[in-house]
């Protein structure tokens, strides 16, 4: 059996570079393309994308999503002071509720990617689950920021 060697032998400057398999006597057995080196995985987002994305669309809200959070946040846990906390169970299942309904508003309204609206779902969760009524202080900032979006969309 005879040993193979390979040789890139780039072409013009237009088509992509031919490897060339070839034997011991140098005759060509068989002409290949390149493999493309330069392409990058579809979980990697290049630069040129992430930045023009924008702030409003890495940080923004639906606005429907921010009023939805300040809400559920100040009903679920403005009452729990005077329950003495007994009630933290119920209000950690209904973050992760929420959580759930924001995911789905940013995908579908909002235009969220997967990562991105799982991010953000994630994060107004975490925020609706610690027992004080923090939330409002992202969602608020975070639904100015979707509503400028939606006015400049316009």
């Amino acid at each position: 059996m005879s040993q193979c060697e390979v040789h890139v032998v780039p072409q013009a400057l237009v088509p992509p570079p031919i490897v060339q398999i070839v034997d011991n006597d140098r005759t060509v057995i068989q002409n290949l393309p390149a493999p493309n080196f330069t392409t990058q995985s579809s979980d990697v987002m290049p630069p040129v994308v992430a930045a023009s994305r924008g702030l409003a669309q890495m940080f923004g809200l639906d606005p429907r999503a921010a009023v939805l959070t300040v809400l559920i946040d100040l009903m679920v846990f403005g009452t729990d002071t005077f329950s003495l906390e007994t009630l933290l169970p119920l209000g950690v299942l209904i973050a992760g509720v929420l959580g759930f309904i924001v995911y789905k508003m940013q995908r579908k309204w909002y235009g969220d990617d997967h990562d991105s609206a799982l991010i953000k779902c994630l994060v107004v969760s975490i925020l609706t689950a610690i027992p004080i009524p923090i939330s409002p202080f992202l969602a608020i900032p975070a639904g100015i920021v979707g509503a400028l979006k939606a006015i400049r969309r316009k």
